[in-house]
């Protein structure tokens, strides 16, 4: 049997990159490059989306990690010191895409631009990044699923090193970071194929729907979830008041304005404030 691939990619003197935090930065490197190509194509300058992109990424790990540690609290109050320690994981999905999305949301305004216009832009970047984030959480070791057998994994066809690494301590488990990454990485082409038939807006709240479901079944098999209760998974209930909202909100703009679909706006020819950019 092989051994388990080690967490650390290599050393520089006493620090210690781990694969975790290449594969972050990496997922979101190659987010940005698909979003930013898309942003000029539709007519934004070259630097309006790296302006927002680096406040929102910030943002969103800052608050990824304070929402880890809230919901966590009864370990880090007794460990304030690892409070700042991301680079040994613990960040909350949930938590960096409520502080992106906010940071995205204030940063549009003030410029003066269509927030879910933005919000389309990125949407199929973002669901491709948290599809290459997984394989972090698959290179630590965690955010797997319940015991499960060696024959089950093989079942799966899996090649041998994902089903040795998904052996932690002796004992298999679901690999619920590889579930995720494949509805992820579905939802991804699944956007790219339907947007410019959409109304604008309704690719981001698409990607909310379609990221939100696969979320809320996956979570029900790890066993590292966090916990409102002691019964009810957070995630769980963050992905049913995300569906809800996106519906309401999908049907509400589609009530409410005369949106233009997707593949027929362009920023360079008409201006982003329009009425139909709501």
């Amino acid at each position: 049997m092989l051994s388990a691939i080690n967490p650390i990619a290599f050393e520089l003197g006493p620090l210690s990159v781990r694969w975790y935090g290449i594969i972050i930065a990496s997922a979101i490197l190659i987010g940005y490059l698909i979003a930013q190509r898309e942003s000029v194509k539709k007519g934004y300058k070259e630097d309006t989306l790296i302006d927002i992109i680096v406040w929102a990424v910030i943002i969103a790990i800052i608050c990824a990690r304070i929402y880890y540690v809230a919901f966590e609290w009864s370990y880090y109050k007794a460990h304030p010191a690892e409070i700042p320690m991301i680079m040994n994981g613990g960040i909350a999905i949930h938590g960096g895409l409520i502080g992106a999305f906010s940071t995205g949301f204030i940063l549009a305004k003030r410029k003066n631009l269509s927030f879910f216009q933005l919000a389309d832009i990125v949407a199929p970047s973002i669901i491709l990044a948290q599809a290459i984030g997984r394989w972090g959480n698959f290179m630590n070791q965690e955010a797997h699923g319940g015991e499960v057998s060696r024959t089950f994994l093989e079942q799966l066809m899996l090649p041998e090193w994902i089903i040795n690494q998904m052996n932690v301590g002796g004992t298999y488990y679901h690999p619920t970071f590889l579930y995720e990454s494949l509805w992820s990485l579905t939802g991804f082409v699944m956007l790219l194929l339907v947007r410019k038939h959409l109304r604008i807006g309704q690719t981001f709240l698409l990607y909310a729907i379609w990221y939100s479901i696969g979320r809320f079944f996956v979570e029900g098999l790890r066993t590292d979830s966090l916990m409102l209760t002691e019964h009810l998974r957070i995630a769980q209930v963050i992905s049913i008041v995300i569906i809800t909202v996106a519906v309401i909100t999908w049907l509400y703009r589609a009530y409410r304005y005369r949106l233009p679909k997707y593949g027929d706006v362009n920023v360079a020819l008409k201006g982003s404030n329009d009425e139909t950019y709501k």
